[in-house]
């Protein structure tokens, strides 16, 4: 018993009196030369954003930040403001927040307003081509989001079962066709295996472009009663297009995963997959679903062991099939040609001109006749990832093969490889600096033949504790 009023005062105390907070700064420059139209494509793809497809371009940013740092707390609190100016050698230039964001936990809830960079799906964090729904191709977008972050266990499951899930509601801010359009996601996982060596996971993501406003027609329907249709993934009223009552409200995609993972003396055996679905009804693992040949196959090995190779991965992405080549034909309904990332909206599924999702459905900033929306999204590839660390020198190196098919009823079969080398550096006698170095290049007949690098130091501390 004493023991116990013991720990009920430890605790009590925690949340009385708090320990320090840390506010961390960081800045640094990047600069890109490389040949081309455009630079290669792991030079600026999966960045979120933050670095230029122009083969000639540079960053300078600047961030503070306090992240959520003291786990044994019942509340606590974060914040990041993190300004990028942004040049290149076609005179464009452009400076923004790449992040700016407010969030608080309480126990194991989180609540953030504004934009963040974050990870979605279960695919490997550093050497993956990409989610197929999310990536971190382009920018953080504005939002609201609330939900559990991090896999929390269940109450008397002893740990065995774990889940999380989250709800987000999003601003389009870059108005290039619609104006203010909206974005709902929401998504939802489970866990089993506990404290065992395996455990295999699930999970599903739904995401809706809706509201907004078009330039010809004018707005598009939105407010409380159609949020409630685009949750619920309903078709919309009398005041929603003929399309969006006859389907649903918005551009929707649907997003199943598969992961299991087996870890044995410091070593990680990862094996995930994920699919889209853009036509009801969704059907579970998507066993009888019309596109199962579709989909995003990983497979990751990771070590604490042997610094050398700490991680390899392999990945194979197909978008070709898409339900078949036939929407509807002779009357009858078929369900086919998914065209992913087109949808009822112009831009399709991108934000400032960049892909979502996986970078290889090609984003539309590659359109050099304007078009709005991607020109490619029929891919095969063949993804390969290595990283480790030798005598102190951070390596990643990316490896992809692709095909490219254009859209269906195009008659193109372009093949495109890109490769990239990264080194990074941590220099002490430089007061700290990081320091990094990537040679990419691109040769092929889609994206064309481009080599280049990139170049980029970085200072990061402790602004202050208080």
């Amino acid at each position: 018993m004493k023991l116990f009023f013991l720990k009920i005062f430890f605790f009590l105390s925690l949340i009385a009196f708090p320990q320090t907070d840390t506010i961390r700064y960081e800045a640094g420059i990047t600069d890109i030369a490389s040949s081309g139209e455009f630079a290669p494509f792991w030079l600026h793809h999966n960045q979120y954003g933050k670095i230029a497809s122009s083969p000639m371009s540079g960053t300078i940013w600047g961030a503070i930040a306090k992240e959520f740092d003291k786990p044994h707390r019942l509340f606590d609190y974060g914040f990041k403001a993190h300004a990028l100016v942004r040049y290149d050698s076609n005179k464009n230039s452009a400076v923004f927040f790449h992040q700016l964001y407010a969030k608080a936990r309480f126990s194991v809830f989180n609540l953030m307003v504004g934009s963040g960079e974050q990870h979605f799906g279960n695919q490997d964090s550093t050497l993956s081509s990409g989610g197929l729904l999310f990536s971190k191709n382009t920018r953080p977008m504005p939002e609201i989001s609330a939900g559990i972050e991090r896999f929390t266990p269940l109450p008397f499951t002893g740990g065995f079962l774990e889940i999380k899930g989250s709800i987000r509601h999003g601003w389009n801010t870059d108005n290039i066709y619609t104006q203010g359009m909206l974005l709902h996601h929401k998504f939802g996982y489970a866990r089993i295996g506990g404290r065992l060596p395996v455990h295999f996971e699930y999970g599903l993501q739904h995401a809706a472009q809706w509201g907004g406003t078009d330039p010809l027609n004018g707005p598009l329907p939105d407010g409380l009663k159609n949020f409630t249709r685009v949750f619920r993934a309903q078709s919309g009223d009398e005041n929603a297009s003929r399309s969006d009552q006859i389907n649903v409200l918005g551009n929707h995609i649907i997003s199943q995963s598969l992961k299991v993972e087996l870890e044995a003396a410091g070593w990680k055996l990862s094996g995930y997959w994920q699919n889209l679905s853009e036509d009801p009804p969704v059907m579970f693992i998507a066993a009888n679903s019309m596109n199962k040949p579709d989909g995003l196959w990983g497979i990751s090995l990771k070590n604490r062991s042997f610094p050398y190779v700490k991680g390899i991965l392999y990945e194979l992405l197909n978008t070709t099939d898409q339900s078949g080549p036939y929407h509807d034909k002779d009357g009858l309904i078929y369900g086919g040609a998914d065209g992913y990332f087109g949808g009822s909206y112009p831009e399709g599924w991108s934000y400032y001109s960049r892909t979502i999702g996986t970078p290889f459905i090609t984003s539309p900033l590659y359109n050099t006749n304007k078009v709005l929306h991607t020109q490619n999204n029929r891919v095969r590839l063949h993804h390969l990832g290595m990283e480790g660390n030798i005598k102190g020198f951070e390596y990643r190196a990316l490896a992809s093969f692709s095909r490219n098919y254009g859209t269906l009823g195009s008659q193109v079969n372009l093949p495109q490889k890109s490769i990239l080398l990264e080194i990074n550096k941590h220099v002490d006698w430089l007061s700290g600096f990081d320091l990094s170095l990537s040679a990419a290049g691109d040769w092929g007949k889609y994206y064309g033949n481009s080599q280049g690098v990139l170049f980029s130091i970085r200072k990061k501390g402790i602004l202050m504790d208080y």
